[in-house]
C-alpha cells in the first residue's frame, strides 16, 4: 500500500518561465558581488550545487556559509517577487487536480523532494494555490543535502519519524520530470512515475529507468491508478 508520494516541483508541478533564473541571479549578485553572466546546469540539481558550480564558472570559491546566506537571500527574493512569479509562471495542467486527488486517498501523505531551498519551494507552490495539501514538515529541500538521492532518503526518514513507523521505500512513489529524479528514487528503492513536462521526453525518462512515464498530469484518474499499483 502506498503511504507516501514525493513530488518534484519545477517542471513537474509548476513552471516559472524564467523568473526563477532571474531571482537566482539577484541572490547570486547580492551574496558574491558578481553579476551572474551564466548559470550552471539546473535540471535535477540542488540549489547548493547550482550555486557552487555557478560560482566556479565565475572564478569564485564558496563555502557552506556562503550558500546558507545565498539560500536565505534567494527565499527572500521569491517572497518579494511572488507577484511576478504568479504573473509570468503557471501551474502545470492537472497539477491541482492531482494534488487534490492524492489528498483524498486514505492513509497517503504527500510532500516534496526538491532541489529548491524550502523558502523558495513554498512560495512557488503557494502563489498557484498548490501548497495546502502537502506536508511540508516531512519534505526534503536544497539546504538539506547537495545530492537528490540523499533528499529522497531524508524525506523517507522524516515521514517515518512523523508517523512513528518506518516507511518502506516500496511504499513510496516519486513523481518527477528528470532522469535525476528517476535515479534518486531508484537509489532508495522508490518507485517512479516520470512526467515528460520538462526538458526530458518520455523516451529519455524510460531510458533513465522510469517504471512508468506520462506525457503530463492531465489524466488524474490514470495517475491515481498508477499510484495505487502495488
Amino acid at each position: 500500500m502506498v503511504q507516501l508520494v514525493l513530488w518534484d516541483i519545477d517542471h513537474t508541478l509548476v513552471a516559472t518561465r524564467g523568473v526563477g533564473r532571474e531571482l537566482f541571479g539577484r541572490a547570486f549578485r547580492e551574496v558574491t558581488g558578481y553579476q551572474m553572466r551564466e548559470q550552471a546546469a539546473v535540471d535535477g540539481m540542488t540549489d547548493a550545487t547550482i550555486f557552487r558550480e555557478t560560482a566556479t564558472l565565475h572564478g569564485i570559491d564558496t563555502d557552506r556559509a556562503d550558500f546558507e546566506r545565498f539560500a536565505s537571500v534567494l527565499a527572500q527574493e521569491h517572497l518579494r517577487h511572488a507577484p511576478q512569479i504568479r504573473e509570468r509562471g503557471h501551474a502545470l495542467p492537472g497539477a491541482a487536480a492531482a494534488l487534490s486527488g492524492i489528498a483524498s486517498l486514505t492513509g497517503v501523505a504527500q510532500t516534496v523532494v526538491t532541489g529548491n531551498v524550502r523558502g523558495s519551494a513554498e512560495i512557488k507552490l503557494r502563489v498557484f494555490g498548490l501548497d495546502s495539501q502537502l506536508d511540508w514538515s516531512i519534505g526534503a529541500y536544497g539546504e538539506d543535502d547537495d545530492e537528490r538521492a540523499q533528499l529522497v532518503r531524508i524525506a523517507l526518514e522524516r515521514a517515518a519519524a512523523a508517523g512513528g513507523n518506518p516507511v518502506p521505500p516500496a511504499d513510496a512513489v516519486l513523481i518527477g520530470d528528470t532522469p535525476a529524479d528517476v535515479k534518486a528514487g531508484h537509489a532508495n528503492g522508490v518507485r517512479i512515475i516520470a512526467v515528460a513536462t520538462g526538458r526530458s521526453n518520455m523516451d529519455d525518462l524510460r531510458e533513465a529507468g522510469a517504471e512508468t512515464t506520462l506525457p503530463n498530469l492531465a489524466d488524474t484518474e490514470e495517475l491515481l491508478k498508477l499510484i495505487a499499483m502495488p
